[in-house]
């Protein structure tokens, strides 16, 4: 009797272990398929994210140039001085704080960030502020020659942006001056540390989907590491 319960004690643990093998093999090589759709399903998000986000970016921007052509700036200038200057520093107030929180999101690496949709557009919004000041500024008498329109202004700026300096228009009034002198240091300071940023992350990406496209250096899967754990197990036992 001893005998043959032993024998059957061995043979209920030895298919008990059997059938935990085998539902862990199961379950281990059923995830492979689970995994892979959830792998597809996050590509297509992404995917469809990047439509969306350059989407809207592309409709911000029309947006804020079109409230630059159409605001009624001419209500600003030299009748309305304290009004004007108080709305030039707390717009590029604001803009300079965002673009500094964006830059240290990148720097630290922060998830959930998207600079590659805040930082151009807040480039551009900055562009626009200072092109709006110039246009309300060439009102002042004596304050810039060769600065009639909107079109003017903001080309003025982007010259300035990119320190070209054609000589068409200059800033000859005092005024002027000093705001000219704002924008390069705005841009020096904040604009780019901001573009650097964005490079960084831009080179980052890019180098990251050069490494999962090299068929030499395939991403570890969640499938290849579980896979190597179980065999590594059946080994050891």
């Amino acid at each position: 009797m001893t005998g043959g319960e032993d024998t059957n004690g061995r043979a209920g643990r030895a298919g008990t272990n059997g059938n935990e093998e085998t539902n862990g093999h199961a379950g281990t090589n059923g995830g492979g398929p689970g995994s892979g759709r959830l792998l597809a399903r996050l590509v297509h998000r992404v995917r469809t994210d990047g439509r969306w986000l350059v989407t809207a970016a592309g409709a911000a921007t029309a947006a804020m140039t079109a409230a630059y052509f159409l605001l009624p700036l001419d209500l600003l200038g030299p009748r309305r001085p304290v009004l004007s200057w108080t709305l030039l520093v707390l717009a590029l107030g604001v803009i300079a704080l965002l673009l500094l929180r964006q830059t240290g999101d990148v720097l630290t690496d922060r998830p959930g960030t998207r600079p590659g949709f805040a930082i151009p557009l807040l480039m551009c919004a900055s562009v626009l502020v200072f092109a709006g000041a110039y246009y309300v500024l060439a009102s002042e008498p004596g304050g810039f020659d060769g600065l009639r329109t909107r079109v003017d202004a903001l080309y003025f700026t982007l010259v300035t942006l990119a320190t070209i300096g054609y000589g068409d228009i200059t800033a000859t009034g005092q005024s002027a001056r000093v705001l000219t002198i704002l924008q390069i240091l705005y841009t020096f300071v904040f604009l780019t540390a901001a573009a650097t940023a964005f490079s960084r992350r831009v080179r980052g990406v890019v180098s990251l989907r050069h490494r999962r496209a090299d068929p030499a250096h395939p991403p570890e899967s969640d499938d290849t590491r579980g896979n190597g754990g179980d065999n590594g197990g059946d080994q050891n036992g």
